[in-house]
């Protein structure tokens, strides 16, 4: 196995390790990597890790400030955990003297000064449009990096499982497509290292949670895509992985402490039974079965309950948002993590980054169970969340069966209509982010049975209720999967222009057929005109009891700070015929008479009496 870089720099002073038969320091690597000066949160802890470091004394020179308070090794005699006061601590190198067996090795450590306003850093809202990317499937920006040969897992681009080669650097060059697309926030999937034999695309193997798996580039070209893209206006939202790491993890051949995994020396797998997170009825084995089992056989679980663990873990949250100027976080397998862990992760970041938001992953379609994990929710246990936002798996499952199901009594438009009244579960429904589609789940094209009438419904719908919409790669040119089961691979298929010589290139428009052509104008021009309107990015919503096939949103923001209201009425429609609508019934918002603008026709009108439907989506503004 080729050896990771050292993480810190040896003065030139300090005597040779090779002339030194003890102590064995050859690959000594310190976690977090840096710090910051001026954090909120004054408190560091370093963990050092190398042969017999656990019984090492460590003392601090040119401390600029920093205090060193205690040390303390782990089981392992090859971990030393280092606990630093930082609140009267200035940018700087501080050095780091280690001395085992009467020997010194002197270490560099850098305070970096933190970026101004990076505490207040904006992050994604009601007025965003977050675009999903899964890294590997979305552009080969650099071939030369698809094979590193000490990471395994070849490329193979044939195979459905396996690496495809793309990279940061795709995603970086495809910015101005994004941008003209109407995105303004780029959730990427997991891009940190991922030592597996197979299977590693997808990036929820973690094996090294401060570096960029080399496949897909750099640390430092992590950072440039996410300053380029700020550039163009548009954020970017890091997947967080708190609950496994991968079973290739150097930790799993020398676990600092071991309690460090569940279930280390036998794994026993989780329920995936959610539930049992905050049923009043469940058992404690019930609820030890499902947070504390390994996700899968390659997922060993971590134990948060774990002090030095749960403290690694938030660092490095908070190191990545600092490091790179992330806009957000997104985090994986949310209530798989142990309870109490997951509301001090959440205080703490937020405690450095007040306004960021985070979005959790709770993947049942009960709203009673998403909404016990938001801030803000009085909960029947007392269990108190500091997590700000949720994916809204159920309105996204509502949003797909009212579409494909035919309008009768109690079926369609009005079980979308009646799902809005769980509303009153969330603390904050504006803040739950509804996706037509993500990386799990079979594509949007695909569920709808190929139909453009509803495939423009359903976005419609993401796009201008009171959420905030998600849209996954590709759904733009109408990518397609099987609709039964779970099909991962294909689900997440390459997108057209993946290669710079395909074919089909979504990013130029080249060989789109006409309903891509169709579907990417839609999408466009829906995005473009929330990017500009205060009443989809921030307005009250209205509805109307759908009648006759045909659902009705009305949002409005009013005048304020010199702005003038805004008003926009979506008027969604699954009648194959054009249909007849009464105006009237829309008077207390829209007076028939009314001067509007037909977003999709592209002009401007005064509202008759009854208004003539041909189209699925039609969007009035005014």
């Amino acid at each position: 196995m080729t050896k990771k870089p050292l993480l810190f720099t040896l003065f030139p002073l300090c005597w040779s390790l090779g002339a030194i038969a003890a102590p064995d320091i050859a690959e000594l690597k310190i976690e977090p990597s840096n710090w910051w000066a001026g954090m909120h949160n004054p408190k560091l802890e370093l963990m050092l890790h190398g042969k017999g470091i656990g019984q090492a004394e460590l003392r601090l020179e040119n401390a600029h400030g920093a205090e060193l308070e205690k040390t303390f090794s782990g089981s392992s005699a090859n971990y030393l955990f280092a606990d630093l006061d930082l609140d009267q601590a200035s940018p700087g190198d501080i050095t780091l003297v280690l001395t085992l067996n009467g020997k010194e090795l002197r270490l560099s450590y850098s305070l970096l000064e933190r970026q101004v306003g990076s505490a207040e850093r904006a992050s994604f809202d009601g007025s965003d449009l977050i675009y999903l990317i899964t890294p590997d499937r979305f552009a080969n920006g650099d071939s030369s990096n698809d094979n590193v040969a000490a990471l395994g897992d070849p490329a193979d681009p044939d195979n459905k499982d396996g690496r495809h080669g793309g990279d940061l650097k795709g995603i970086t060059q495809h910015l101005d497509y994004l941008s003209d697309l109407g995105v303004t926030q780029l959730w990427i999937n997991p891009v940190m290292e991922n030592r597996q034999q197979a299977y590693s695309y997808h990036g929820y193997s973690i094996t090294d949670f401060y570096n960029v798996d080399q496949r897909f580039g750099t640390n430092q070209q992590y950072r440039e895509l996410v300053r380029a893209a700020e550039q163009k206006g548009m954020g970017v939202i890091k997947d967080v992985v708190l609950n496994h790491i991968g079973s290739g993890h150097w930790w799993m051949q020398d676990l600092p402490f071991p309690d460090w995994i569940n279930y280390a020396d036998e794994p026993v797998y989780t329920s995936h039974r959610r539930t049992t997170a905050q049923d009043p009825y469940a058992t404690d084995a019930d609820q030890q079965d499902f947070a504390s089992g390994w996700f899968v056989d390659s997922m060993p679980d971590l134990n948060q309950r774990n002090p030095q663990l749960a403290t690694y873990l938030i660092q490095n949250s908070i190191w990545w948002i600092e490091f790179a100027g992330l806009s957000g976080l997104r985090t994986d397998t949310w209530s798989y993590s142990d309870k109490a862990f997951l509301t001090r992760w959440a205080a703490q970041v937020r405690g450095e980054y007040p306004g960021l938001n985070i979005v959790g992953e709770e993947w049942s379609t009960n709203p009673n169970i998403v909404s016990y994990w938001q801030k803000g929710k009085i909960n029947p246990d007392g269990y108190v969340s500091e997590l700000p936002a949720l994916m809204d798996f159920p309105l996204n499952d509502t949003l797909l069966r009212a579409i494909n199901t035919k309008e009768d009594w109690g079926k369609g438009w009005i079980e979308l209509y009646e799902a809005l009244v769980n509303d009153n579960l969330y603390p904050a429904p504006h803040n739950l982010v509804l996706f037509e589609g993500n990386h799990d789940t079979n594509r949007l094209y695909s569920v709808l049975g190929e139909d453009l009438d509803k495939y423009k419904l359903a976005l419609a719908y993401v796009f201008c209720v009171k959420r905030i919409p998600q849209l996954f790669y590709g759904t733009e040119v109408l990518l397609t999967s099987p609709v039964e089961g779970r099909h991962d691979g294909l689900v997440r298929g390459d997108m057209p222009g993946f290669n710079a010589d395909d074919r089909v290139n979504a990013f130029t428009g080249k060989g789109l057929s006409t309903e891509q052509q169709q579907a990417l104008a839609f999408v466009r021009t829906l995005a473009q005109f929330r990017k500009q309107s205060r009443a989809l990015a921030e307005g009250q919503l209205k509805h109307f009891v759908p009648q006759n096939g045909v659902y009705v949103l009305y949002r409005e923001a009013p005048a304020n700070e010199g702005k003038a209201a805004e008003h926009v009425l979506l008027l969604l429609n699954k009648n194959p015929d054009t249909t007849a609508i009464d105006m009237g019934r829309f008077a207390q918002y829209l007076p028939p008479g009314s001067r509007v603008n037909s977003l999709f026709e592209g002009k401007s009108f005064n509202l008759p009496a009854q208004l003539q439907l041909s189209a699925p989506v039609t969007l009035l503004s005014w």
